[in-house]
């Protein structure tokens, strides 16, 4: 029952706040209803003397004045009560002449629901002040009866209904706001995070097909060249190609699985490679020809020393933060990959890993070998146009707050990378980068 009430109920309403100017109308009339059944109703004596024609007509006026009452409120106001104290100052005595005053409470309600506080209590104390002064002074004796002290309570109440209105309207506007504001700044970051994981991706498949197709061309052209004159070590370059290839699928599986929705079958569980790692990615690279020697700091006590075991030097760099850990691999793994592709199989890269209290340093260099052909003119750097290598080693180290530094080498040949990773002050204890 109370829900077919309210359906019953919607649709007037719904038409009443679409046409503002005909609620106001159907107001007024209401208000001048009460206020000739008032004063029909409300007897001083036991006769009843009929409304004169004067009394009707103002108080006709002064609800017509309330169709205004949303286009000018304060007008409205000044309006009723001028007209409602013309008619208690100059009507008859033996008529219950406040029933008028209906409009002005209607009216200053509205000025009260429409009006900052201040200055709607400041209205409503002068209106209710004037009005019932001069009802109570010119008005049916006593001053204190009741008809007189009605008029001072309906005149108060309107005044607190409103700022009471106002109050509550003030409030949900202050809540819808803060939800469309809470809305907006989710969808923000929503967006953000979803960029941030696209960029991610998209570095993570990179790296990956970057340096095991690299080592699957590097071993497939070895196998093809030698095939006839030494076919043993053919087979074991096409090993290689095979390993490679099951290793670039297995991190494009693991890669591609986070991209998989709740209930669909679960991604491979292996952790992200890091710098542990590190001894089957040089590994790798040495069975393609590639010379890499890898150094530490408690290697260099005043430069480069002789080459180690990669396992040694991830063993001495110690544990990183995750993030970290993964963009030193993706780093190196990119720049050896680079090396292999365009100084040669017979170029010799060295890598130095330095951790300091505050950051890690990755430096790769390279002789420059005996380049192969390149597919397209040298950029700025020294490296050929259209890969992305670079981009993405250095969109890695900015995501992390670090710095990356590639170019050719001075005075030799060969060119040099050198990334700077930020450990967010985890470690201590280590000697500081310089």
């Amino acid at each position: 029952m109370t829900s077919l009430a309210v359906t019953g109920l919607a649709r007037p309403r719904g038409w009443l706040r679409a046409h503002p100017l005909a609620a106001d109308s159907l107001l007024a009339a209401a208000t001048f209803a009460t206020v000739l059944i008032g004063s029909v109703v409300n007897r001083r004596s036991g006769t009843l003397p009929p409304p004169g024609l004067g009394f009707v007509l103002l108080s006709a006026l002064a609800c017509a004045c309330l169709v205004a009452r949303r286009a000018a409120p304060r007008t409205v106001l000044c309006a009723t009560s001028a007209l409602t104290l013309v008619e208690v100052v100059a009507g008859r005595d033996d008529l219950p002449r406040t029933q008028i005053a209906m409009a002005v409470v209607v009216a200053l309600y509205t000025v009260a629901s429409r009006t900052e506080r201040p200055a709607a209590w400041r209205i409503a104390a002068l209106t209710v002040a004037l009005l019932a002064g001069i009802v109570m002074l010119s008005g049916v004796p006593p001053w204190y009866s009741q008809e007189n002290l009605g008029l001072l309570a309906w005149t108060g109440l309107a005044a607190a209904a409103g700022d009471a209105v106002r109050s509550r309207r003030a409030y949900i506007a202050a809540i819808e706001e803060r939800a469309v504001r809470a809305e907006r700044t989710r969808e923000e970051e929503a967006r953000r995070r979803v960029a941030e994981e696209r960029l991610r991706i998209a570095r993570e498949l990179h790296d990956v097909v970057a340096h095991h197709i690299a080592l699957v061309n590097v071993q497939a052209g070895v196998a093809s060249h030698i095939m006839d004159s030494r076919p043993d070590q053919a087979k074991e370059a096409l090993a290689h190609v095979r390993e490679a290839s099951r290793s670039a699928l297995a991190e494009l599986r693991a890669t591609v699985g986070l991209l998989r929705q709740y209930g669909d079958p679960e991604a491979p569980t292996e952790p992200a490679p890091g710098l542990a790692a590190l001894g089957h990615l040089v590994d790798g690279f040495a069975r393609a020809g590639l010379r890499v020697d890898v150094s530490t700091a408690s290697d260099l006590p005043g430069g480069p020393g002789p080459g180690m075991d990669a396992a040694g030097a991830a063993a001495v760099v110690g544990k990183l933060p995750a993030a970290v850990d993964l963009a030193a691999y993706r780093v190196l793994q990119e720049a050896l990959t680079n090396v292999q592709k365009h100084a040669g199989p017979a170029a010799h890269a060295a890598v130095t890993l330095v951790r300091g209290p505050d950051a890690l340093l990755v430096t790769v260099l390279d002789d420059g070998g005996d380049p192969p052909p390149e597919p397209g003119p040298p950029d700025a750097t020294g490296r050929t146009s259209g890969g992305h290598g670079l981009i993405g080693m250095n969109e890695r180290a900015c995501a992390l707050g670090g710095t990356c530094e590639t170019g050719p080498r001075d005075g030799t040949p060969g060119f040099r990378v050198r990334v700077r990773l930020p450990l967010d002050g985890r470690t201590a204890g280590q000697p500081r980068l310089g």
